[in-house]
């Protein structure tokens, strides 16, 4: 298994990692550490490849998955659960609470107070994000905040229509700055760090770290729903320790 450790300066008792495919159990076309158990793979392995991650990555109890449904909820949670919530966020103030948030090409935002008292962790899909999923996140922190965004698409693959462009820009006019043309009529490239990053500075958090990796174009690392249709789900994960 390879684990990814989020660069960024944050109290030691705030713990997060970003998991790849590299590792697990399951079988082509999931095939690797696939943690998704809506995607068609065998619900034993995702369960295996889960205990693997907890086991190897030293996590106090087991991460809260969530039933992902692209909408704006965020979840406080306070204690661990076995129950798969509805919603596209979790935050917690209690320590031994992992909160996760799983994507293959989607961008997860995990956030934390520069007290380290505070965690959440975001699923952005473009929809999430246009209406305001990481606004009512950030909405339940005291204090500074500081964020870490994940492996997702990237600027140079993920293509968009007029009407994702048109979602952004009804909220604010300067996301325009985070599309590019492809050259086809209609059709964008869309930079979903840059339109977070814009998101989080009008919300006053201006420590935003960003990993630079791009899940379309790294099979190896990484499952990419845009490039495979079929595929597992990694995710990003934190919480206090």
């Amino acid at each position: 298994m390879s684990l990814i450790i989020p660069n960024w300066k944050v109290p030691k008792q705030v713990k997060a990692i970003s998991t790849t495919r590299l590792g697990g159990h399951s079988a082509a076309p999931y095939q690797g550490l696939n943690l998704g158990s809506h995607v068609g793979d065998e619900l034993a392995t995702v369960l295996e490849n889960r205990q693997v991650l907890v086991e190897l990555a030293d996590m106090p109890s087991a991460p809260i998955w969530l039933n992902q449904t692209h909408s704006t909820r965020v979840e406080v949670v306070d204690k661990p659960t076995s129950s798969t919530l509805d919603a596209d966020g979790l935050f917690t103030t209690q320590r031994g609470v992992v909160c996760s948030a799983m994507t293959a090409d989607c961008l997860p935002v995990l956030l934390t107070n520069t007290q380290g008292t505070q965690v959440a962790a975001v699923h952005a899909g473009w929809r999430g994000l246009a209406h305001g999923i990481v606004e009512n996140a950030v909405e339940m922190f005291e204090g500074e905040v500081i964020a870490w965004l994940g492996p997702a698409i990237g600027p140079s693959a993920f293509e968009v229509g007029d009407d994702v462009l048109q979602a952004f820009c009804d909220f604010d006019a300067q996301a325009s700055r985070a599309f590019k043309p492809t050259g086809a009529t209609g059709k964008w490239w869309a930079n979903m760090d840059q339109i977070a990053i814009q998101r989080l500075l009008k919300l006053g958090v201006s420590q935003v770290y960003a990993s630079g990796m791009c899940t379309y174009s790294d099979p190896e690392q990484f499952y990419s729903y845009r490039r495979d249709g079929v595929t597992g789900r990694q995710a990003s994960l934190i919480w206090l320790e």
